[in-house]
């Protein structure tokens, strides 16, 4: 009997997903557990795994549309079976002027620029050529293609409007980007709803310090020449660092460790540490489980182990829900400073700066070369009062001035 496949719910927060890319075609044979699609959903891009075996006899979500959870995107059965005898929970399903029942498959959508794990712009041969002949910057490409790959008809549309000449006429010809417009990706659109609503429903106030890095500089070095003569894969970044640090930090001043829900707040016994990731098109928050159980280099794996997967595409809900603090760093692509915006239902996130060499005034009031890093608290006044925050950077300024205690 032929039976539908429906887009699941791959993410807590997924309203639909996107048709990525697929993997399987009208008339192949599928078995429980096979990946036959891949699903952008507003976190990630997952494979989609079949349930039931037999023949795809329709594929009613072409590569590119948008499908709401429970929506039709295909129907497996024995070969030769009618799609018509499958109900369809699709709204891509349409009733023709005779009554019966026909699929409309709306033609793909161009997606943002897609990325492969390796950090490529995915585009056709014929259209990378012809981007390289007409100057096309393909980074600022949206592609049409299977998969979001940019083909040759993407190119030439994005070329448009001929050579600009500048006043001074020393800078080309070529404007910064093709005029154009994209379509909000799953992810974007998340992202939009969740800043929205913690910006305008949670008052943030924010506390800043700074830290002397000279000592954590000092010790990440010696560290590294430590493991790499001990035969360890393990390089220690300024980022793990910070994490272990917040960590010890949020030990001494639990209660900026809760949440805010309405009518009470939850103080969270375990520290479930996010830390921000970039991606092409957004950003994810993976969470390091149970932080507060787990030695210095435990985590500084399960963070490149996590970063590495996000950038892939690859985390599982369970590994970026249930955060419980959240630390931002932008220090490593130099910004001095900056302010970040809650992740709800959290009270407080970190928002890390880049170590900066500038003279500094020394206990005995001489001027002396120092390193610097900017430490910044946003917190939910909700849960959170100024004391609060200064108390949770103070502790967190005392264990990276004195790093060593994140060793043992």
């Amino acid at each position: 009997m032929a039976k539908e496949i429906t887009m699941p719910a791959l993410s807590p927060s997924m309203t639909e997903g996107v048709l990525a890319k697929w993997h399987k075609k009208v008339g192949d044979t599928i078995k429980p557990g096979e990946v036959i699609a891949e699903v952008e959903t507003d976190k990630a891009t997952m494979d989609l795994e079949a349930y039931d075996k037999g023949t795809i006899l329709l594929i009613a979500a072409p590569e590119g549309s948008k499908v709401p959870v429970n929506g039709r995107i295909a129907v497996v059965g024995e070969p030769g079976e009618k799609v018509d005898a499958v109900p369809s929970s699709s709204p891509t399903t349409a009733s023709t002027s005779s009554g019966a029942k026909t699929v409309t498959q709306t033609a793909p959508v161009p997606a943002a620029v897609v990325v492969s794990s390796s950090g490529r712009v995915k585009i056709s041969p014929l259209a990378k050529k012809i981007a390289n002949e007409k100057g096309v910057d393909v980074t600022r490409v949206a592609g049409s293609g299977p998969g979001g790959r940019i083909v040759r008809r993407d190119v030439e549309a994005a070329q448009g409007g001929g050579s600009v000449r500048s006043a001074t006429g020393i800078f080309g010809g070529k404007p910064i980007a093709p005029d154009g417009v994209r379509p909000v990706s799953q992810m974007r659109a998340a992202i939009a709803r969740r800043l929205v609503e913690s910006k305008t429903t949670a008052p943030h106030f924010y506390v800043e310090r700074e830290v002397d890095a000279a000592p954590l500089a000092k010790l990440r070095t010696s560290a590294n020449v430590a493991l790499e003569m001990a035969g360890e894969k393990l390089k220690l970044s300024v980022n793990d660092f910070v994490l272990k640090a917040a960590v010890e930090a949020l030990r001494r001043v639990p209660a900026v460790n809760s949440s805010w829900e309405g009518t009470s707040i939850r103080q969270h016994g375990a520290v479930h540490l996010a830390f921000a990731v970039a991606l092409p098109d957004g950003l994810i928050t993976p969470v390091i489980r149970n932080a507060h159980a787990k030695d210095f280099r435990t985590i500084a794996r399960e963070a490149k182990e996590l970063g590495a997967k996000a950038k892939a595409g690859k985390l599982q809900p369970e590994e970026y829900t249930g955060g419980t603090f959240t630390v931002s760093n932008l220090g490593m692509i130099g910004v001095e400073r900056f302010s970040a915006i809650l992740n709800p239902p959290q009270a407080a996130i970190l928002a890390v700066g880049a170590t900066v060499k500038k003279p500094v005034v020394a206990s005995n009031g001489a001027i002396i070369p120092g390193e610097r890093m900017s430490l910044t608290v946003s917190a939910d006044h909700r849960v959170v009062d100024g004391l609060m925050a200064g108390e949770f950077l103070k502790a967190l300024v005392e264990v990276l001035e004195s790093p060593g205690v994140l060793l043992m």
